[in-house]
């Protein structure tokens, strides 16, 4: 059994190999140790992901309109933790055993994984501007749109998701008979600063959005139920940031290793190495919080809403009948949200 700890290109890069072969960039009882770690923290995330991300899709569709946009977002985003789930297990087998599934199965394994991580931020995004609209301007048309144009939001958003990880599947292959990686060094540039440049963007959006909310909310007029809300906002924002920044910033640095370089002496590939293994330590605690967002997603998004809640209790006890479901499905034509200063409705 060969415990490896070099996984997925630009999503965490745990070989020390890159131009090296010195023995100094290579570990042994420490990569034995994260492999079996990881591997069980994946199972954890992937157990926990799907019971949250199904259980919303299962109440969706029992008990709301999926055409209205709001839910359809909702609904987006669950099949699209989905997705990135669906992943997790492989590169948990991957840790322990390395990659002895074959390239086919190495190209598509990627391919999911990478539509899954892709169409979440995306997701976010949308559901953020969406907020937005909804709080400062609730009568706008956007707030109420459904059925043609929610399938086009829908549409657009696995459109851009699998052209984004299409590139997974040209490009991945297997290395050694051991390693699911990136043939060039090139393509693994182009991911790390494809997903640096996706988490500014994500990031400008919810400053932008939330800052303004926050503000309206805190104004004398706001509706009740204004304090639960900016915490919650609150809790949203530190969630984000300290889950995707300093993954990002390490990602950003173990870009640099990637780059061309000059030949070095001896001591100087021992102080790269040394580098790179600081940069693993980081870099191995940080992908842990990032990959919690595919179970983390229905918890803030879904979960704390009253109205999800009561479905919930609904369906545990049996009791949930389907004149109450239409009545639901009938009240669902405006968009409230934790965002706009009353419970979030699905």
């Amino acid at each position: 059994m060969a415990i490896v700890t070099t996984s997925i290109p630009a999503l965490w890069n745990y070989s020390y190999d890159y131009d090296y072969d010195d023995e100094l960039c290579r570990r042994t009882d420490e990569a034995n140790i994260r492999g079996y770690f990881t591997a069980a923290y994946y199972f954890l995330v992937v157990i926990v992901s799907l019971f949250g991300n199904i259980l919303v899709v299962v109440i969706l569709l029992k008990y709301e309109n999926p055409i209205n946009l709001t839910n359809t977002l909702i609904l987006n985003l669950a099949v699209s933790d989905l997705f990135f789930t669906l992943g997790l297990p492989f590169w948990a087998y991957y840790h322990i055993n390395g990659w002895t599934l074959g390239e086919a199965t190495c190209k598509m394994v990627g391919f999911i994984f990478y539509v899954g991580f892709y169409s979440g931020s995306i997701i976010l995004i949308l559901m953020t501007l969406h907020r937005y609209v909804a709080v400062m301007n609730p009568l706008s048309d956007i707030v109420s749109t459904k059925g043609f144009w929610s399938a086009m939001v829908s549409l657009i958003i696995w459109v851009v998701s699998i052209g984004l990880g299409t590139p997974a599947f040209i490009f991945s292959e297997v290395q050694d008979g051991i390693y699911c990686t990136m043939g060039r060094n090139t393509w693994t540039l182009w991911w790390i600063y494809q997903q640096n440049i996706l988490f500014v963007a994500t990031s400008g959006v919810f400053i932008l959005c939330y800052s303004q909310i926050i503000c309206r909310l805190l104004r004398p007029t706001a509706q009740r139920r204004r304090v639960k809300t900016l915490k919650v906002i609150f809790a949203l924002i530190v969630v984000f940031f300290l889950s995707w920044g300093p993954y990002n910033v390490v990602l950003l640095l173990q870009s640099f290793n990637y780059l061309p370089k000059e030949a070095v002496f001896s001591k100087d590939v021992a102080q790269s190495c040394e580098t790179m293994k600081q940069q693993d330590n980081a870099f191995f605690v940080c992908h842990l919080f990032a990959f919690a967002h595919c179970c983390l997603n229905p918890v803030f998004y879904v979960f704390v809403g009253v109205k999800f809640k009561n479905h919930l209790k609904k369906m545990l006890k049996g009791s949930g009948h389907s004149n109450h479901g239409l009545r639901s499905r009938q009240s669902c034509l405006t968009v409230t949200s934790l965002t706009s200063g009353d419970d979030f409705t699905i």
